[in-house]
């Protein structure tokens, strides 16, 4: 029997090498989001232990610090939500990647604590960019019935980047020391910016969206995308009437993205506040910092693979009840961490705590990102991901809290564990999405021929 994806993709082996080329570029780019959200953790103890670098601070301090660049992604993510609808994916996305880049690259120059602080946030504001445009455009080029695990591959390029950051601080921090390394972050500029030029086209169905008939035509027979899903959404009265944020917060949407916007908090909190704080830590139970710096490496390797893995069954089976159990999951593996365990298995712990934090975080990008119509999709993954850096920039702070405090890593562990358990609580509440699932629907038996005369056949494609 044909299946029903490739009966309505007008060419599915081309929209499937353009898919590919989207979640290469798009991950390339959240690679260095991971690597800016870990290296920060990865030089702070050097940084707090030497103020000839960037001037003497304290745990506090170093908190806010590490907040300043999520601040950044907070009013980032905030303006592309403003206008991501309005002007599309294609230019925000290579915006973000260029700015970005060159945020860290300056930053390896800074000489003092505001001056780093401010560099940060700089930096920040082309992340928030990038990360809200990432899920709306994989979610509109992702063929159907693979959208979780494209976006888990997309999104995971978040804690591989946290992977890539670890591994070049044993490797390198003592040879080019931090600067070095922000610098090294750099690298898209010149490497990804130019491939993305190229081979990140503009999305068919946001073309379509915005009333471009003929360039989405066109747009969908050089990509291989279909229109006939977002057609027959127009067509159905999925989608509200608005655009942007006030799409967002119409009745359609408006109690979901509070639902949505909660559990991305709960997510980043948890996100942010262990690859920060983890390090320093595993130093209070005794694990010296150059050894301690394998710990983050475990929390994300843990979080690529289970990702990965569970998007799959996101994809069968919805990512609701997915997301609700990794929470869970994140909750008892925190708890379990806390215990004087042997080493393989306190790293066992880690990877899984990784998976039912970061990994979790994965696929609640994608929930989220598939959640909303054309027309709200950047402003609502942008709401979601501004909501959620507020947790982000709260995880760092509750940790520098704690370690002023001279609190043992235990209590840290229980509270970050109780947030994932408010998250799983949270997800279980967001209600379905009924007239989206009425459009797949009857995608469903239009493909199958029972309704074709609904639609003319010259818009089926």
């Amino acid at each position: 029997m044909t299946q029903p994806h490739a009966a309505i993709a007008e060419n599915p082996k081309k929209e499937a090498r353009t898919a590919n080329w989207v979640a290469f570029i798009i991950c390339t780019a959240l690679v260095f989001d991971g690597y800016d959200l870990v290296i920060y953790g990865t030089v702070l103890p050097g940084l707090l232990a030497d103020p000839s670098q960037i001037g003497a601070f304290d745990t506090v301090a170093a908190g806010l610090l590490g907040s300043w660049a999520l601040i950044g992604v907070l009013v980032g993510s905030l303006i592309c939500g403003a206008v991501g609808d309005f002007f599309g994916r294609r230019r925000l996305m290579l915006l973000g990647i260029a700015w970005f880049s060159v945020g860290m690259f300056v930053t390896a120059f800074a000489t003092s604590v505001t001056a780093f602080g401010a560099l940060r946030f700089v930096t920040g504001l082309g992340l928030g960019v990038v990360i809200a445009t990432a899920g709306a455009t994989m979610a509109e080029f992702a063929p159907a019935g693979r959208r979780q695990f494209y976006n888990a591959i997309v999104y995971s390029g978040v804690p591989a980047g946290g992977v890539l950051a670890s591994i070049l601080g044993i490797l390198l921090l003592n040879d080019i020391g931090w600067r070095g390394l922000f610098m090294i972050g750099a690298l898209p500029l010149v490497l990804l910016v130019p491939i993305a030029w190229f081979k990140l086209p503009e999305s068919p169905r946001w073309l379509l969206a915005r009333g471009r008939e003929q360039e989405a035509q066109a747009a969908s027979h050089r990509t291989g995308v279909p229109l006939i899903e977002e057609r027959v959404i127009q067509q159905v009265g999925t989608a509200p009437q608005k655009t942007g944020f006030a799409a967002v917060f119409s009745r359609q949407f408006a109690v979901p993205s509070i639902l949505l916007g909660l559990m991305s908090f709960c997510g980043l909190l948890l996100t942010y506040g262990l690859n920060t704080w983890l390090p320093k830590i595993m130093e209070g139970y005794g694990y010296g910092r150059t050894y301690s710096l394998f710990f983050p490496l475990a929390l994300n390797l843990g979080a690529v693979a289970g990702g990965l893995l569970l998007s799959r069954l996101a994809d069968k089976g919805g990512p609701q009840r997915v997301i609700a159990s990794t929470f869970v999951l994140a909750t008892i593996s925190l708890v379990l961490m806390t215990f004087s365990f042997p080493l393989p298995l306190l790293f066992t712990f880690i990877a899984f705590a990784g998976v039912g934090t970061l990994g979790t975080q994965v696929l609640i990008y994608g929930f989220q990102s598939n959640y909303y119509t054309t027309n709200a999709r950047a402003a609502g993954v942008a709401w979601c991901a501004s909501v959620g850096r507020f947790g982000g920039i709260l995880g760092p702070i509750i940790g520098g809290w704690l370690a002023a405090a001279g609190i043992g890593g235990a209590t840290a562990f229980y509270i970050y564990g109780a947030v994932a358990l408010v998250g799983a609580v949270v997800t279980v509440l967001v209600p379905r999405q009924r007239k989206l699932e009425e459009a797949e629907h009857k995608v469903e038996e239009i493909v199958e021929g029972r309704t074709r005369d609904s639609i003319p056949s010259e818009q089926l494609r």
